[in-house]
């Protein structure tokens, strides 16, 4: 048997199952860290419930990501978690989910292992979306769970910093509400609205227009053009003003046209 025999014969098990987004569905990537609690409390013992060490490890992996071959629009990322907006008529690898999964999740372990010094790693998952507005809920979704998040990381670390250990303060927190846990940090000199925006909204990374100068050696001339570099924004909007600002993104189907 020849090469391109065998080839044709074993080639159909590596692509059997292969999945592809449809046209006109939107896909967003969620990257999510493997074992990050253990990695940034215990083995680097980052400070709790947040470093700002680990944002910009976390920042500098999406800018990453956004210059790694997708055209990506949009980029958040909150706690050990990236989501990326990859724009609807993206056509890289005939939008096999297995390539997007694989490739997004190595070049994030990549990047951030660089940063960190030591080993990371991500897993990757494609969330397929057909309208602008599943879109929209999704980053607000994020959002809001980066707000619950660091509520409760905060309420957390400041009960073990008081000496309760692991179980016990997870245990104190069941069923309490969020007035009772902004209250239960007030008392302990911790105003939740005064913390910075980017542990209670999570951070964005994405394309800005800037005006660039350069030199026309034929006429001698200064010439400006517009060109794109991309921005970090660690003070999202909320609410119907983060929707809108999400919509902003989305780019539509040309696919759909007629």
């Amino acid at each position: 048997m020849n090469f391109d025999e065998l080839d044709g014969r074993m080639r159909v098990f590596e692509t059997a199952h292969d999945h592809c987004v449809l046209p006109g569905i939107h896909m967003v990537a969620r990257i999510d860290g493997r074992n990050f609690t253990r990695l940034t409390k215990e083995v680097y013992q980052f400070e709790a419930p947040f470093d700002e060490r680990v944002r910009d490890y976390m920042m500098a992996t999406v800018d990453h990501l956004m210059t790694s071959g997708f055209r990506i629009l949009f980029g958040y990322t909150q706690s050990d978690e990236i989501s990326l907006l990859i724009d609807v008529n993206e056509q890289a690898f005939g939008r096999k989910l297995r390539k997007y999964n694989s490739i997004l999740a190595s070049e994030a372990g990549a990047c951030f292992s660089l940063k960190l010094g030591g080993i990371a790693s991500f897993d990757c998952r494609i969330c397929q979306l057909p309208t602008t507005e599943n879109v929209v809920d999704y980053f607000r979704w994020r959002q809001e769970d980066a707000h619950r998040n660091a509520l409760n990381g905060h309420c957390y670390w400041l009960l073990r910093r008081q000496g309760q250990n692991a179980k016990s303060a997870t245990q104190a927190l069941i069923g309490m509400s969020t007035s009772d846990k902004n209250e239960l940090l007030f008392q302990n000199g911790i105003n939740f609205n005064d913390l910075p925006n980017w542990q209670k909204r999570g951070s964005g990374v994405y394309w800005e227009p800037y005006p660039h100068t350069g030199f026309n050696p034929i006429t001698s001339e200064e010439v400006t053009t517009t060109r794109q570099r991309l921005k970090y924004d660690f003070d999202l909007p909320l609410h119907e003003e983060y929707a809108a600002f999400i919509a902003e993104f989305v780019t539509p189907d040309v696919t759909s046209e007629t």
